[in-house]
């Protein structure tokens, strides 16, 4: 099966979601590399390079989100990784926003999939396993 990165970006510590994202993938066959919390940009680019990853899914669930994920896709662009798809989701955005506008920002920004808090992860198992051409 497909390695894919997982993580925390920015100063965000939600080490128990992260663990329980890490153990569904598993679940799922996914070699799952966890470059855990507090996790800068760099970590996850790479990890990935490192490991020849498919996907990146970041999480942030303190609402900072948007800020730390900008550029995130002309740094994978520029580190070789055009390839690799990028997914996003928690509490990526400060306060209560249109969950539409969210997703449209964070697509111009390069993300694939953009997930809302609450989201179940076996509907972005789902997408992933589509996404890499794997159902």
């Amino acid at each position: 099966m497909a390695t894919v990165v997982i993580g925390v970006i920015g100063a965000d510590v939600h080490a128990v979601g992260n663990k329980i994202i890490e153990h569904v993938l598993n679940e799922h066959g996914f070699n799952v590399v966890n470059v855990g919390v507090l996790s800068s940009q760099e970590d996850f680019i790479n990890a990935a390079i490192e490991t020849d990853a498919k996907a990146i899914l970041v999480s942030s669930l303190y609402g900072h989100g948007e800020m730390d994920c900008k550029f995130m896709k002309e740094n994978c662009v520029e580190a070789g990784l055009n390839h690799v798809k990028l997914y996003v989701g928690g509490n990526i955005v400060v306060g209560k926003q249109d969950f539409t506008a969210v997703e449209e920002r964070f697509k111009k920004m390069g993300f694939d999939r953009v997930y809302p808090p609450g989201v179940n992860i076996e509907d972005a198992i789902e997408d992933l396993k589509t996404d890499l051409n794997l159902s």
